[in-house]
Order: C-alpha cells, then sequence, then structure tokens
C-alpha cells in the first residue's frame, strides 16, 4: 500500500494513463499474462503502470502502442480532455520521460477523422531514445530539427540532422533519437497515419 507521501506526488497523468492503459486491457479480454506476451513487456512492469506505481517510458508506451494499434499521441490524448482545435501553448500537454531524458509536447493533439499531428521533442545532451517498434506500422514522420543536433536512426540507416535540417521517412522497424550535441536538442515531428 502507498503512504499518503506518495499518493501525494504521483503524477495525474501518470494515474490517469494508468486507468487507460487498465481500459484498455479489459476492452480486450485480456490478462496480465496475455498483455505480456503480447508486448514483451513483464507482467509486474505492466501491473505496476496501470496502478500508476511508475511513470511508463516511451520505450513502454510505444510497445503497449504497437500492441493496441494507437500513435502514443493518441494514447496520451485519450487521457486528456477532448481536444479543441485551436491549442493555445500554455495549454499543450507536456508529458516527460525522466529515464531517457526524453521531453514530449503535443503540440497539435491527435483528434478523431484527423491523420496528422504535431509534436515537439526535446533531447538532454547524452539522451538516447529507442524504439523497437513502430506503434503503427508504415507510420510517416517528419523530423524537424529546431535547435541542436540530433542522430535519428532507422532502417539501419543513421541520419544526422543540424538546426534547420529535416528528415521524413516511413517506420516500419527499429527507431532511434540520440542528442548528439553538448546542449538540449529541440526538434518537430509531424506524425501522419498511414
Amino acid at each position: 500500500m502507498r503512504s499518503e507521501e506518495t499518493a501525494a506526488t504521483l503524477d495525474p497523468v501518470d494515474v490517469r494513463l494508468g486507468v487507460r492503459l487498465a481500459e484498455l486491457r479489459a476492452e480486450h479480454g485480456w490478462s496480465l499474462g496475455e498483455l505480456a506476451e503480447r508486448s514483451g513487456v513483464s507482467r509486474s512492469t505492466l501491473s505496476r503502470a496501470e496502478r500508476a506505481e511508475i511513470s511508463p517510458t516511451a520505450s513502454l508506451l510505444n510497445r503497449l502502442c504497437g500492441v493496441y494499434g494507437r500513435t502514443m499521441s493518441q494514447l496520451l490524448s485519450e487521457v486528456e480532455a477532448e481536444p479543441a482545435l485551436l491549442v493555445r501553448a500554455a495549454e499543450q500537454p507536456v508529458w516527460e520521460d525522466r529515464a531517457s531524458g526524453f521531453v514530449r509536447r503535443s503540440v497539435s493533439p491527435p483528434h478523431t477523422g484527423l491523420r496528422g499531428e504535431l509534436v515537439e521533442g526535446r533531447l538532454r545532451p547524452g539522451a538516447d531514445l529507442a524504439y523497437d517498434r513502430p506503434p503503427v506500422p508504415g507510420l510517416e514522420q517528419h523530423i524537424w530539427v529546431l535547435e541542436g543536433a540530433l542522430d535519428v536512426t532507422a532502417q539501419d540507416t543513421e541520419h544526422h540532422l543540424d538546426a534547420g535540417d529535416c528528415l521524413r521517412l516511413r517506420v516500419w522497424g527499429p527507431t532511434r533519437f540520440r542528442c548528439a550535441g553538448t546542449d538540449d536538442v529541440r526538434y518537430v515531428l509531424a506524425v501522419v497515419l498511414p
């Protein structure tokens, strides 16, 4: 059982995310064991994420998104209020993967009936973010570096991007994002569902 101090420090987004993850598993009629088999994530980690005892990493969410057929933005938007047409900067949801040094801002959260969205990503120096698979095979991505330097590996090819550079690709397999400089890298990720 959690102490009062721990309960008071829980991130509200992690709590809502945990509830939504449990709902998705229930909607599919899967046990924790079945979800563990499908995702390659241990039962204990899945259970702790559903109870908001841990803040899920980007890699963990990516694996679950793949199983549930959603992008990460779609999943995160499901724990937020209905997205408005105009999203003021102060109202754009921000999520942080503290373990990897990745900060993600949903600039234009996904909306039912629309296939594209914009995400602002920020990686600290030395941050290395790897995904073993895309959440949706064939996902179209446009990566535009605003500040700093970013190394992106996709389909066994490494691309070095400096400020102003843009890489576009369809994601079929593992990808890796690494901050390539001594300062933070800030980039825009345009995501378009196939």
